[in-house]
């Protein structure tokens, strides 16, 4: 069992940053790739960007190109997403995914690929 805990949200205004952490314990980080998925109210969980376990293969979704960062500290058991240029369309809780992969380099952007979430951190961008 692998259990994620998300931090690091909050209120910022319109064109301003966050970093969000994701603190995994349960299995060996390195085995696990990650992944940010964000839900809005009223709105569908969509997929926001994706790490993989090596770090060498990453995902953006096209609405966060350019304005975000994802990254991953092994040592730290912890995968970190920078925002910045936020706009108050990101307004959404914000959930860490992980998974197994044999695969170095595999990446997964859809929910139904990832077995853990965690609990989420909510952003909120004000205009």
């Amino acid at each position: 069992q692998v259990q994620l805990v998300e931090s690091g949200g909050g209120l910022v205004q319109a064109g301003g940053s966050l970093r969000l952490s994701c603190a995994a314990s349960g299995r060996t980080f390195s085995s696990l790739a990650m992944g940010w998925f964000r839900q809005a109210p009223g709105k569908e969980r969509e997929f926001v960007v994706a790490i993989s376990r090596s770090g060498g293969n990453t995902y953006y979704t096209d609405s966060m190109k350019g304005r975000c960062t994802i990254s991953r500290d092994n040592a730290k058991n912890t995968v970190y997403l920078q925002m910045n240029s936020l706009k108050p369309e990101d307004t959404a809780v914000y959930y860490c995914a992980a998974n197994e992969y044999t695969a170095a380099l595999r990446v997964g952007i859809m929910s139904y690929e990832y077995d853990y979430w965690g609990r989420g951190t909510q952003v909120t961008v004000s205009s």
